[in-house]
């Protein structure tokens, strides 16, 4: 049996306009009401984030002090992961086709997620995905969970995921950062990285992901001829 472990955000769901939604109202709650900001465009901010510029920074560019920008980023913690913003994520171009296509191939699909319970349920019910998704292939975090850090948390769930799936004879994990890869990595599985999520390619590539594709579609046509794997 083949198996493909997808991570959620980024090969499935695009969360650029949530993430940029939340910058804006982190800079406009965070300014004084006199005081000109520099709201960056979507698409350098989105930039800035696939280059892993930290948010302080961020807030610096955007025009705010030093104590504004300590006070941005503690805001956008507290905020990026909850509602309404959440309605702002969108499907990835091509996600639902490619998941289509591992289903019909007979490939064991699971999700593999930082998401918490409520927050992945959510967009499973929004999209109509729990129908690739089954319970006991649903790795996420409980409603409750205490984080530390996704690099440190994701190895746990593959640990998780390993210990209770099914043997197979081969497992791929597809994902858009380092959390992703370190987690495969850790497990000896092989690890696409994609670069449609919040990494660029010179990220993931410090991480030395077996191979870096540009989506989930790509990915998926190159675990199903694997004599393209080198």
């Amino acid at each position: 049996m083949l198996r493909l472990i997808t991570d959620f955000d980024g090969p499935i769901i695009d969360v650029s306009e949530r993430y940029y939604r939340v910058y804006q109202f982190c800079l406009e709650k965070t300014r004084r009401p006199d005081q000109a900001v520099k709201e960056l465009p979507k698409a350098e901010f989105w930039e800035l984030k696939r280059n892993r510029v930290p948010e302080k920074q961020i807030a610096l560019n955007s025009g705010l002090d030093e104590a504004q920008a300590q006070e941005f980023a503690q805001l956008r913690r507290q905020t990026v992961h909850t509602q309404p913003y959440f309605e702002y994520d969108t499907l990835a171009p091509g996600a639902v086709d490619a998941l289509l296509k591992i289903q019909q191939a007979g490939i064991d699909l699971a999700v593999m997620t930082m998401r918490r319970v409520k927050e992945l349920d959510y967009a499973f019910k929004k999209y109509d995905l729990d129908r690739f998704f089954p319970e006991n292939r649903c790795y996420c975090l409980s409603n409750d969970y205490v984080k530390t850090r996704d690099i440190e948390d994701k190895p746990l769930l593959m640990a998780r995921a390993i210990e209770e799936l099914p043997a197979a004879a081969d497992t791929w994990m597809v994902g858009d950062t380092e959390a992703d890869i370190t987690a495969a990595k850790k497990h000896d599985i092989k690890a696409i990285a994609v670069e449609c999520g919040i990494r660029d390619r010179t990220q993931l590539e410090l991480y030395h992901p077996d191979l870096i594709v540009k989506d989930l579609s790509a990915a998926v046509d190159l675990i199903l001829e694997p004599k393209s794997f080198t």
